[in-house]
């Protein structure tokens, strides 16, 4: 069975998102053997310098990369990012699933995104839109198409 990781900078509070979260946790739960990790977000002031910004991300890149199994299909999420229709993120999960030994990470950074080199060691770089979204919302969005994925390779009529 395929392992998927979720590495996520920032903890969930709200309670809509922590229950969306769970659904799709329990949708995912015969398919695939899911697990999500929280890390924190660097504490930064109102208004950051770049160089604590840059000091900030390299501080959750050492922490991020240590949680990234090894041989595993890293998957970084961020603006430059490729974005990929629904059909074509089912088609290359089952990729990445083969290439990272069954084992896929996706990781969502915090609101000032990733450091350059998780996004070095990414396997494929994903974008889910042009468009900003709050993290917190990323994470949810992202395991309803990781379940979609799931539904579209099984051939099940999830996907319309």
């Amino acid at each position: 069975m395929i392992s998927v990781t979720l590495i996520c900078v920032g903890k969930l509070k709200e309670p809509f998102y922590l229950a969306a979260v769970e659904e799709y946790r329990k949708r995912l739960s015969g398919l695939c053997r899911l697990s999500l990790t929280e890390l924190p977000e660097s504490r930064l002031p109102d208004r950051p310098t770049q160089g604590q910004i840059d000091q900030a991300l390299a501080q959750e890149a050492k922490l991020i990369l240590e949680r990234v199994p090894r041989g595993a299909a890293l998957v970084p999420l961020c603006v430059e990012g490729k974005q990929l229709s629904s059909p074509e993120l089912a088609r290359s999960l089952e990729r990445w699933a083969v290439q990272g030994g069954s084992s896929v990470v996706f990781v969502i950074g915090g609101s000032f995104g990733l450091h350059p080199s998780v996004k070095e060691r990414g396997l494929f770089r994903l974008s889910m839109s042009e468009m900003t979204f709050p993290h917190h919302l990323a994470r949810v969005m992202l395991l309803e198409q990781i379940y979609r994925a799931f539904q579209i390779n099984a051939g099940t009529r999830y996907h319309k």
